[in-house]
């Protein structure tokens, strides 16, 4: 659901009162019987729009051709994309885990060093296109288009992809 908080409250005995207020067309009226008295799990996060599916087709659309252009697999040309354009972060683990228990699926090592004595092992983990608000996926589209056209396929048009972006958006 989306919505703001209202109101941060204190009740006599100093427990916290947090008030949601909904955004139009949202109704918890159907839920609050279900969850009304029970102990629950909250979570609060910023709302960021999801990209479309348009989006997600049309980038991997265009990975299938530069796979297939350069002759490697679709997964491959995926993951050159994420370094490329995606967004990622650095971990440090300890040398000794392996990291591929975790289910990270898009890393690369990127180093070793000691510290008082314990060896740590850094990664480069890439966040996958299916976790990308609309900007980052507008970032990711506009790097693979970059790439075809550096190999000679052809992409939509600047209007084309604009349309596309403006329906993300909306």
């Amino acid at each position: 659901m989306r919505g703001k908080i209202k109101d941060l409250t204190f009740n006599r005995e100093g427990e916290q009162i947090v008030s949601f207020l909904l955004s139009p067309g949202e109704d918890f009226r159907h839920s609050y019987d279900d969850f009304n008295g029970k102990e629950l799990n909250i979570e609060v996060k910023e709302y960021r729009k999801k990209r479309s599916l348009n989006a997600n087709n049309y980038a991997w659309e265009l990975i299938t051709k530069l796979a297939d252009k350069l002759r490697i697999s679709k997964e491959e040309a995926y993951f050159k994309m994420l370094k490329d354009y995606g967004q990622s972060a650095m971990i440090s683990v300890f040398s000794y885990v392996d990291i591929g228990h975790y289910g990270l699926k898009y890393y690369e090592k990127a180093g070793e060093s000691v510290l008082n004595g314990k060896e740590y092992t850094h990664y480069k983990v890439y966040k996958g296109s299916s976790e990308f608000d609309t900007k980052e996926m507008s970032i990711f589209i506009e790097g693979i288009v970059q790439e075809c056209k550096n190999v000679g396929i052809e992409t939509m048009t600047p209007d084309e992809i604009a349309k596309m972006e403006a329906l993300w958006k909306e």
